[in-house]
């Protein structure tokens, strides 16, 4: 079943001269790998947040014992 938003972009583009359905289409296809993109990081990170919070933990923790050190970016 398609939704009235389906329906409705349908109805949309089909007012469009043909040329101009192609260029929409092209940014709509962009735009939705760029929203599925997003939910995949969103997903990463809900899976990870537990280990981030932890690790973000102990650096607090190494930076208050005196353990830590500025990052020597030339050494990368």
């Amino acid at each position: 079943m398609r939704s009235t938003a389906i329906v409705t972009v349908e109805k949309m583009l089909e007012s469009l001269p043909e040329e101009m359905q192609e260029r929409v289409v092209e940014h709509l296809r962009e735009y939705i790998l760029d929203l599925q993109d997003e939910l995949q990081w969103d997903a990463l990170f809900k899976r990870t947040q537990g280990e981030l919070v932890a690790a973000a933990r102990r650096a607090r923790e190494e930076i208050a014992a005196g353990k830590a050190e500025p990052m020597d970016f030339e050494r990368l």
